[in-house]
């Protein structure tokens, strides 16, 4: 599966000039751990970098750093590890694990930002393949029985492994 099949595309923006006071209203508007630094141009919003809350509060609050004087470009990450639209969610694990990130932002060919893959929904995306793989198991137990002229499967007697033992 491709990571722009997975991914969030309504991302939050901003420039690099946003302040913190922006940027932390952004976040509690939207109802997002992060906002994606774009510069924008011909070829639309190109991701430069990204702030997370745990940016606002470990870099800029607990130090005491005056918020008027810190912007977005000052609290992005560089360099910017994105993700192409046409890889794979394990080229996308991969990327994180190796760049220790927990978000991508996803790009097309031209380096367009498209969305924003998390460890979140790569996590989600898992757990429905694994419960889909789970699901086989019970199928294939019936389709056995009934090819066998049964419908209920038949009963099996189990013996606790101490009994087992004790009767030997």
């Amino acid at each position: 599966m491709y990571i722009s099949e997975i991914c969030t595309r309504d991302v939050v923006t901003c420039g690099r000039g946003a302040g913190v006071q922006e940027l932390a209203q952004l976040m509690r508007d939207r109802h997002v751990g992060d906002v994606v630094v774009v510069d924008r141009g011909e070829a639309g919003a190109m991701p430069v970098g990204i702030v997370t809350d745990r940016d606002l509060v470990v870099r800029v609050l607990a130090k005491g750093l005056d918020i008027a004087a810190v912007t977005a470009g000052d609290l992005m990450g560089e360099p910017l590890t994105t993700a192409f639209d046409s890889e794979g969610v394990y080229d996308a694990i991969w990327r994180m694990r190796s760049h220790g990130t927990r978000r991508l932002p996803v790009v097309d060919a031209r380096g367009a930002l498209l969305g924003v893959v998390t460890m979140d929904d790569i996590a989600s995306h898992l757990a429905a393949e694994l419960a889909d793989m789970v699901r086989i198991v019970p199928s294939q137990g019936r389709r056995e029985q009934q090819a066998l002229g049964r419908t209920q499967p038949e009963a099996i007697t189990r013996v606790p492994m101490r009994a087992q033992r004790a009767a030997e």
